[in-house]
């Protein structure tokens, strides 16, 4: 079972009592914004994903991380690996991706959560690329990107839920390290 630390956080697998946050996470308007169509998702819902996501552990080797604080034990949100099939035209393809609650933005959690996960898929999974997709407008999370070295490798296209999207990619490092 993967478990990984960074100097301020712990990415791990889901528990049940990650179920409550998640769903205060998603059903946060500010955060839903850029998600799919922007609908907020209610506990139902957020149980149905995280059983999603665990699933994909077992059948993929990797997936989403949830993402406590160190410090409190407080659950900040995910990061991850999936595989984007809502988005077949990109596929095959693996997926770095995350979301935060309000109370965790602007305190650069996102980037060293997913450089984490970026490290695993890289060195324990063997992925040789990974893409990001993000609504465009969402300037947050391609700051985040930029910061991990992904460059553009498509730029506006229109998805599915009439959005246009930008995607990013990035290939693995010949050494392994994803410092900045």
């Amino acid at each position: 079972m993967p478990l990984i630390q960074t100097p301020r956080l712990l990415l791990r697998r889901w528990r049940e009592t990650d179920v409550a946050p998640m769903t205060v996470i998603n059903s946060d308007p500010r955060v839903m914004r850029w998600i799919g169509d922007g609908s907020v998702h209610s506990q139902e819902q957020t149980r149905d994903r995280i059983a999603m996501w665990e699933h994909e552990w077992e059948t993929e080797g990797f997936g989403l991380f949830a993402v406590e604080l160190r410090a409190t034990g407080e659950l900040a949100g995910f990061t991850g690996l999936s595989v984007p099939h809502y988005l077949p035209e990109v596929l095959p393809a693996v997926e770095i991706g995350w979301r935060f609650g309000p109370p965790f933005w602007g305190q650069g959690l996102a980037t060293e959560a997913a450089r984490a996960a970026l490290g695993f898929g890289f060195a324990e999974r063997g992925l040789e690329r990974v893409v990001s997709i993000v609504q465009v407008g969402n300037n947050a999370s391609e700051r985040v990107m930029n910061k991990l070295g992904m460059r553009v490798e498509r730029g506006a296209v229109d998805h599915h839920c009439g959005r246009p999207i930008r995607i990013h990619v990035l290939d693995a490092p010949a050494t392994g390290d994803l410092s900045p």
